[in-house]
């Protein structure tokens, strides 16, 4: 019987720890459906910032402007991760982290972490994007870092997410762009334009990056939930069929029991 009761109990821990898994894994459905929304919009959004910026910095105009300029030394190099700020979430951070040491990024390296923007939203917003586009703006226009470069998990579905790379600053038109169309018209002038444009450029880039690396988090932490729950109605299947066979066995010695004690009854009685 002492068998029976462990089982019983290691039945009861096991199903809370499905109700756990399952109730985390609706949360994180509801929370990806909600950040993939804002992230589609925003995509779009970002896509065509990049679109015209290739348009202009593809043409034949020579432009000035502080976020374009190459340093000559590219001596500080500020890498910017967007990380899983909860666990539960899978491999999701450990690839990302795979992702930096095989750039050789941290291999070998003590870098100082110089801001930590740990209280962001499960669907961040654009003022929070703002905050953390205007600080990475300033760095490299005071010269306190050379380039800055976004570090994330894009978002190619829900089962798969892409550690990628991405340079933010110095600003350039992507490497495969098409090449200038002569029949856009910039009002007032092209500069007036870029001048705007990279504005959007950058803090919509910085918005997008941040939707992507959380709706992988969610799309993570949905899968390991999936996956846990999935192994506990496993695992409480096998209990359950343990559990059977201990308490056949429990009844099939109590019923030997039973009849050998019968039979030395019996036995009592005939050679009284």
């Amino acid at each position: 019987m002492t068998n029976l009761h462990k089982i019983r109990a290691r039945i009861r821990s096991v199903n809370s720890t499905q109700q756990i898994t399952r109730t985390m894994k609706m949360i994180a459905v509801s929370k990806l459906r909600k950040t993939q929304t804002s992230l589609a919009g925003v995509r779009l959004f970002a896509d065509k910032s990049q679109a015209v910026l290739n348009a202009l910095l593809a043409g034949d105009a020579s432009f000035e402007h502080p976020y374009l300029t190459p340093r000559r030394h590219v001596g500080r190099v500020c890498y910017v991760v967007f990380w899983g700020n909860r666990g539960l979430c899978g491999a999701y951070n450990q690839l990302l982290l795979r992702h930096l040491e095989g750039r050789d990024v941290l291999a070998g390296t003590d870098l100082p972490v110089r801001q930590i923007f740990s209280d962001l939203s499960d669907t961040p917003t654009m003022a929070e994007a703002l905050e953390i586009a205007e600080e990475l703006k300033n760095l490299y226009r005071t010269g306190e870092a050379d380039e800055i470069h976004l570090v994330y998990q894009h978002f190619d579905s829900v089962l798969h997410q892409t550690p990628t790379h991405r340079q933010l600053l110095p600003a350039a038109p992507e490497a495969d762009a098409p090449a200038a169309n002569n029949n856009y018209l910039f009002v007032p002038d092209a500069q007036t334009v870029l001048d705007n444009v990279l504005e959007l450029y950058l803090n919509n880039t910085v918005y997008a990056v941040m939707l992507e690396a959380r709706v992988g988090e969610h799309a993570a932490r949905m899968t390991a939930m999936t996956a846990a729950t999935d192994s506990t109605a496993e695992l409480i299947e096998d209990l359950n069929l343990e559990f059977n066979r201990a308490r056949q066995a429990a009844i099939t010695t109590e019923i030997s029991e039973i009849v050998g004690g019968s039979a030395a009854l019996k036995k009592s009685d005939k050679s009284d």
